[in-house]
């Protein structure tokens, strides 16, 4: 089995998916959701529109995916009870945090792995299942090899596995993108991304827009998918309109069903909604200049042009339920009639039929009335009759009686049948903190950066790809990448890195951290497991990890006083990384074979951002660095703070490991980064 799965942003965009063919749609509430600018459901609408899929045979999946303060993890939780209680069929979710309480709380609830979880990797697979996932939402930069060797290993631990296969493409790999958050406050980590990646950004010989990717389309790939065990096909576009979700749903099902899409309809899908066209450059793993794209006026006025067309494609029910069909008309008795699709039987009765004074019913006449389903979801597959010769039967009785026994069905169908749960969440007891000094990390980025005096430096952390020797009178950790081209390749740096005396990994993602373990490593978490609340790093504590680096996105009063079981920091000071890459944006302007690896892109008002390269993958850092080391009062009750150097040459560094000792006010261009306006 399979299903196609559509984005709902409001009442008629559910309509457009479930009549165009949707088995499943995902959609959010009116808070916790990743679109949080769509209409979205409050607690009423979300059990109608949960009944409403139902009664049409149409799982209905919740978004709860993003990340979660410890101030709203009752209500998170809350909201989750509801839906269970509604009859969810699954919920989507990012915060790991949030995953292990509904894990705990609500064992029955379906948990299924945002593509926020950064998932592109078959590594992860294992700690998703301890962890109580069932489904995963693999990264939209996966190629078909990648999936192929994925679904391979997801199989084996029963996981289903879910992939996009049309709509917008962020150009960072998604839960690792901090740019809206660090340009203007919206972060997309909480679904307020502001989308500052289709504004003008400008690398050397590119096209003034080198953030901006086409949107992706992979209908023509869905057979292979099914083939090689993708089974939950997924649409992009809860904040689009319903003409878009309808041709989109409709194509898609119509490539699963037929192995092609038509010529007409996947041009009309292009007209409805595309940027210069569509890509397909992950999945085929051709990546480069034609993967980018922006919207353009003529994209627009043929979207003008298509929309009126696509009302037609949702303008009635669509009867996708069957439905057997059971009809008894005898002298004195009263009429029956019984509908079964399967699992739930319902029957009515009408009156005593009269003896026919003319023409009497026939079997032609009483199933061409029974066979009226129209405006219902439900088709009569078998109708089992019993009439007698002689009988009266107006139309009128036969079709009161299906409309009942109709009605009847549908509010069996759109019953939940579980038993009700009354959870409630209750925070972990408040830690208590004992004052302790604050230990200072290094991060490096090249052997030229290792500063003379490493007096008061309690552990330096060094790029894994990099050749660096092991430091004595410090401890050594290496930093695994955040995106994994190769597990091998990882696994084998490891083993480099564990003959020079190296025993902990630095690991942005739950791949990294398996393989990290599998090579007998302890860990350290990153920023990229975006652990932003007390549950999350529980979590990774019950991963057996043993120190973790906070969200970038934290206030730094939340950051202090979130509790852990373990060691918990932030970065004080350095050029964050933003976005996460697998098409570097280099490459709409030259190949890799021409890049001197020190570039930057450009924006509209003439900032430059630094762009790395780090084993296949590329990273985009912040303009100026973070700056918090004159705050120390305010870091009381964390572990350590990390000094995350990438530019900066070693007389600089030696500088900052200096002022982070003396808590010297910024001496350079800096930010405060979020740790004091936060989010929204």
């Amino acid at each position: 089995m399979y299903e196609v799965l559509a984005p709902v942003g409001n009442n008629e965009m559910l309509i457009a998916a479930v009549r165009s063919g949707a088995d499943a749609v995902y959609f959010g509430a009116k808070d916790f959701s990743a679109r949080r600018n769509a209409e979205n459901f409050g607690d009423f609408e979300l059990k109608n529109v949960i009944k409403y899929c139902h009664i049409r045979g149409v799982k209905a999946y919740l978004t709860l995916n993003i990340l979660i303060k410890d101030s709203e993890m009752a209500d998170a939780v809350d909201l989750a009870k509801n839906a269970y209680n509604f009859g969810i069929d699954g919920v989507i979710v990012q915060d790991i945090g949030l995953a292990r309480v509904l894990h705990k709380l609500l064992p029955d609830l379906p948990l299924h792995a945002s593509t926020q979880m950064s998932i592109h990797t078959p590594a992860a697979l294992p700690i998703l299942k301890q962890m109580g996932f069932t489904q995963v939402v693999v990264a939209r930069e996966m190629s078909l090899d990648d999936l192929k060797r994925f679904c391979v290993e997801a199989q084996k631990y029963n996981i289903t596995v879910e992939a996009f296969v049309h709509g917008a493409l962020c150009m960072s790999v998604s839960g690792q993108c901090l740019m809206s958050a660090y340009l203007g406050s919206r972060s997309g980590n909480r679904g307020l991304c502001a989308g500052p990646c289709r504004l003008p950004f400008k690398v050397e010989n590119g096209t003034g827009y080198d953030l901006s990717l086409k949107d992706l389309s992979h209908l023509d790939y869905v057979s292979e998918l099914y083939n090689i065990g993708v089974r939950s096909f997924k649409i992009e576009g809860r904040m689009k309109r319903p003409e878009y979700v309808a041709a989109a749903t409709k194509a898609c099902k119509t490539a699963l069903i037929t192995g092609n899409v038509p010529t007409d309809l996947a041009e009309t899908l292009k007209n409805v909604f595309s940027r210069s066209g569509f890509t397909s450059g992950y999945l085929e793993n051709k990546l480069g200049c034609d993967m980018f794209g922006i919207r353009t006026k003529d994209d627009v006025v043929s979207a003008d042009k298509a929309f009126p067309l696509l009302h037609e494609i949702y303008r009635n029910e669509l009867q996708s339920v069957a439905v057997e069909v059971g009809f008894k008309a005898k002298k004195g008795e009263e009429i029956k009639l019984s509908l079964c699709d399967g699992g739930n039987t319902v029957s009515v009765v009408g009156p005593v039929p009269d003896l026919a004074q003319n023409k009497a019913a026939d079997e032609e006449s009483v199933l061409k009335n029974l066979n009226k389903f129209g405006g219902s979801p439900y088709f009569a597959e078998k109708l089992d009759i019993t009439l007698e010769d002689g009988l009266f039967l107006p139309a009128s009785v036969i079709n009161d009686l299906r409309r009942q026994a109709t009605e009847m069905l549908s509010e069996k169908r759109g019953r939940c049948n579980r038993k009700k749960v009354d959870i409630i969440f209750g925070s972990d007891k408040p830690a208590e903190y004992m004052p302790k000094p604050l230990k200072t990390y290094i991060r490096l980025e090249s052997t030229d950066q290792i500063p003379t005096d490493l007096s008061g430096v309690a552990a330096v952390i060094v790029p894994l790809e990099k050749d660096f020797p092991f430091l004595a009178g410090v401890k050594n950790i290496a930093e695994i990448p955040r995106g994994i081209i190769s597990e091998k390749a990882i696994a084998d740096r490891l083993n480099l890195y564990k003959q020079k005396g190296f025993d902990t990994a630095l690991c942005g993602n739950l791949s990294a951290v398996s393989i990290a373990k599998s090579c007998g490593f302890n860990v350290m978490a990153d920023t990229g497991l975006n652990i932003y609340n007390s549950n999350s790093l529980s979590a990774v504590a019950d991963l057996g990890i043993g120190s973790a680096i906070l969200s970038n996105e934290m206030l730094l009063t939340d950051a202090v006083a979130v509790n852990s079981p373990i060691e918990k920091g932030i970065i004080s000071y350095g050029k964050i990384p933003l976005m996460l890459f697998k098409n570097c944006p280099i490459k709409n302007g030259k190949s890799c074979n021409h890049c001197d690896k020190n570039n930057t892109i450009t924006d509209r008002m003439g900032i430059e951002f630094p762009i790395r390269c780090r084993m296949g993958y590329s990273e985009l850092l912040n303009s100026v660095p973070v700056w918090v080391l004159d705050k120390k009062q305010s870091m009381e009750n964390l572990d350590f703070e990390l000094l995350y150097f990438t530019n900066e040459d070693k007389q600089r560094v030696s500088e900052v490991v200096l002022a982070a000792k003396t808590e010297k006010q910024p001496d350079c261009k800096h930010t405060r980064g979020l740790f004091f306006r936060g989010v929204i």
